[in-house]
């Protein structure tokens, strides 16, 4: 593996991504009803709070990539920005959503702190150039077919349309059909670019397209993979979560429940407390003297 190169801290508003301090991204896949994804935002606030996390409220104003042209995609980007950015200030967060289209790049961040792009179109030269742009920071997950070293180049794409504050995320790999994997060497392979890693936890426990007209997920393995990403070094996590997961318009599946959520980053803060003090994100130097 290439020797680790220091890590930019991404801003995110007031937010050091690649600090001192782990940042959870976490909300609901897609906007549903505003005063859910609210509660939410404050729930998730209030609770990362509590283990000394940053925090960033996510949710999609629309879902380009689902299944089924019938499935549910949100409110739309009209009204779905305007309740991400009235969520943010109702909750004092800083707010990220993903986008699709290079035209959206603009406008969205007009009313959010972080452009996410989306693990299918990583590779989009004019998304990444229009959302580079915008001079917001970027989080950009590692496409399900591609390898961690590849994503230098989707770095350098940005860094070249002028956005230096570029975030990694890993969300699992493909594994023949419907089932993902997670290769943990990625995080440090993608720290290796000087950009800070999220681990995306309930992207990584979809099963894509696993059942027929939806995706399916099992959730109960959320948890060991963060422990594991927290383990090995992780300067963000990313998960859904919702009050009732079975009742969730998208990725319900693969989602962690808001009741569970408090026990999941009290695990998180006492792996990512023993890694951070303990033991230090940087690889061991294993070339020959």
């Amino acid at each position: 593996m290439a020797a680790e190169r220091k890590v930019r801290e991404v801003m995110v508003r007031d937010i050091a991504v690649g600090g001192a301090r782990l940042t959870v991204a976490a909300g609901p896949c897609v906007l549903d009803r505003y005063e859910e994804a609210l509660t939410i935002a404050l729930t998730m606030k209030e609770l990362c709070a509590e283990f000394g996390f940053n925090y960033i409220f996510k949710a999609s104003f629309d879902k380009a990539n689902r299944t089924s042209i019938t499935s549910f995609r949100g409110p739309g980007m009209e009204k779905g920005l305007e309740w991400l950015a009235e969520i943010g200030s109702a909750a004092g967060v800083a707010v990220v959503t993903d986008i699709h289209e290079p035209r959206q790049a603009e406008i969205a961040a007009k009313y959010v702190d972080l452009l996410q792009i989306p693990a299918f179109l990583c590779r989009q030269t004019d998304l990444l150039a229009a959302a580079s742009r915008t001079g917001k920071p970027l989080n950009i997950k590692k496409a399900q077919f591609m390898a961690p070293e590849d994503m230098a180049s989707v770095v350098g794409k940005c860094r070249e349309s002028g956005c230096d504050d570029v975030i990694l995320c890993e969300r699992g790999t493909e594994f023949g059909y419907h089932e993902l994997t997670v290769d943990f060497r990625s995080l440090p392979v993608m720290r290796a670019t000087g950009c800070p890693v999220m681990f995306d936890a309930t992207h990584s426990v979809q099963k894509p397209g696993g059942k027929g007209q939806c995706s399916g997920g099992d959730r109960s393995f959320a948890l060991p993979l963060i422990r594991a990403a927290a383990a090995i070094g992780i300067d963000a996590l990313f998960m859904e979560v919702h009050p009732d997961p079975d009742r969730a318009k998208c990725d319900g599946p693969n989602s962690i429940p808001l009741a569970k959520a408090r026990e999941v980053l009290r695990q998180t803060f006492e792996i990512d407390r023993i890694t951070r003090e303990r033991v230090g994100f940087s690889s061991l130097d294993w070339s020959e003297e």
